[in-house]
């Protein structure tokens, strides 16, 4: 059975380095769990969506709010799904448009269109605000 858990975080002090290497991570480890998912972060709160077998998800959350690299773990969203909505991604991350005006458009473009538009809300608005 499928989950998806969406999360936002705080970890205002994190070097460009220690996301490059949490996405590297990610991208080595997530595979052999079976987790696929995105990653947004805009200097200072994450916004993760987490795709896979709820025992996974559930061991990922765990280890992500017991991380010093980042607090106030919040779940936003956490819902039970058919397929996944970033099949093809181990862990993307997906920028943030310094421009306030193209975020909206360029993280649009960037999403997957298989995404649930509550979802892509959601995700949309916390670039969008950020």
């Amino acid at each position: 059975m499928l989950w998806q858990y969406l999360y936002i975080s705080t970890a205002p002090s994190l070097s460009r380095e220690e996301v490059e290497s949490i996405l590297s991570s990610s991208a080595r480890n997530n595979p052999a769990r079976g987790v696929t998912g995105l990653l947004l972060y805009n200097g200072r709160n994450f916004l993760q969506l987490l795709e896979g077998e709820e025992a996974e998800l559930v061991d990922l959350m765990l280890r992500i709010t017991h991380d010093p690299r980042h607090s106030g773990v919040s779940v936003l969203d956490r819902r039970q799904i058919s397929e996944r909505a970033c099949a093809d991604w181990a862990m993307k991350r997906v920028l943030i448009a310094e421009s306030v005006e193209d975020r909206q458009r360029l993280l649009e473009a960037d999403l997957p269109d298989a995404m649930d538009a509550e979802l892509r809300k959601l995700i949309v608005n916390f670039a969008v605000l950020n």
